[in-house]
């Protein structure tokens, strides 16, 4: 089990943590497209004035500004819903990454967003950032590694995006150092490997302890990077596990899961061993709250158990 702070949202701690930053460092400047409140920015707002902007629904604008104020020396944090900076992507791309201007991405609202319906679900994020050159990418377990990596953000020298989702805020235990392109053992298996991202970490150590009543152990890996992949990680859990599962909050297509495809390809350890991808098949989701749409498309922790028995039996390492 794990702790939960009652209605303490993502949202809420980076909105307290990027304030507590902003008192440390004077080059901190905040950016939204008219999502001051969605995003925690207001309270931002209210401490440094001077030090907010709030573009208006232009989220490229957002994007622009935020490469002009990194070329004069500030540290722009852009804090956008996932959906929405879809928009902005052009601008991603040619000003801020092209560049490699500091720029952090507080992407918000990424995965299912529940009764705000299909235009807001924020499914695509992963696909659509990971192919850019300089950006890195990465996924907080919860909300104490959420605040350690807006402060590794600060520390380097690209720019980055740290995506969380609209949920209620918890604790998983574990709270490791961040380090560049590293992932984090969080339980040793023998049986298969499940490499989790973001949200998805705590069904994953929900499946292990259902896979274990079965006596099949399961080692959990919390991924943390999206862009730039923990490859030494992949290569040792190449060499000891047969089966490998991904689990991520988007679509399957070009997105983490297919990163870690695309890694074992390059390295020809496919004929090795099997990629089992967990993620959001192609579609628009529909109108439910965000854990009815986990269950829904079979994210949750009793479905992804129930799939990866189905799998370990066709692969004959269920003895049942």
């Amino acid at each position: 089990s794990f702790s939960s702070t009652k209605k303490t949202t993502f949202s809420d701690v980076f909105s307290k943590k990027i304030v507590s930053l902003a008192k440390k460092d004077k080059r901190i400047v905040a950016i939204t497209a008219a999502m001051p409140h969605g995003t925690g920015l207001d309270c931002f707002a209210r401490t440094f004035p001077e030090r907010f902007f709030d573009v208006g629904i232009a989220e490229a604008n957002a994007v622009g500004l935020a490469a002009g104020l990194a070329k004069k020396g500030l540290i722009p944090v852009v804090a956008i819903y996932s959906t929405f900076l879809q928009r902005a992507y052009d601008q991603i791309i040619h000003d801020v990454a092209l560049q490699n201007l500091k720029v952090i991405f507080i992407i918000d609202r990424a995965g299912f967003v529940g009764e705000d319906g299909p235009t807001h679900h924020g499914i695509f994020d992963i696909s659509y950032l990971r192919a850019i050159p300089n950006l890195v990418c990465l996924a907080p377990k919860d909300k104490e590694e959420l605040e350690d990596m807006l402060e590794f953000a600060l520390k380097i020298k690209n720019p980055v995006g740290i995506r969380f989702p609209k949920e209620e805020a918890y604790f998983l235990g574990k709270r490791e150092k961040i380090e560049f392109a590293k992932a984090q053992i969080l339980e040793e298996g023998e049986d298969l490997c499940i490499v989790a991202l973001g949200s998805l970490v705590k069904e994953a150590l929900r499946v292990r302890a259902s896979l274990e009543k079965e006596g099949i152990r399961a080692g959990i890996i919390n991924a943390r990077f999206i862009k730039p992949l923990d490859e030494s990680m992949l290569r040792k859990l190449a060499n000891k596990f047969n089966i490998i599962v991904t689990l991520e909050e988007g679509v399957l297509e070009g997105g983490f899961g297919s990163a870690v495809l695309e890694f074992y390809e390059k390295e020809n350890l496919l004929g090795k061993i099997k990629v089992k991808r967990i993620g959001i098949k192609s579609e628009f989701p529909t109108f439910a709250k965000r854990e009815e749409l986990i269950k829904l498309y079979r994210l949750d922790g009793n479905s992804i158990f129930e799939d990866l028995v189905r799998l370990l039996k066709k692969e004959l390492l269920w003895q049942r």
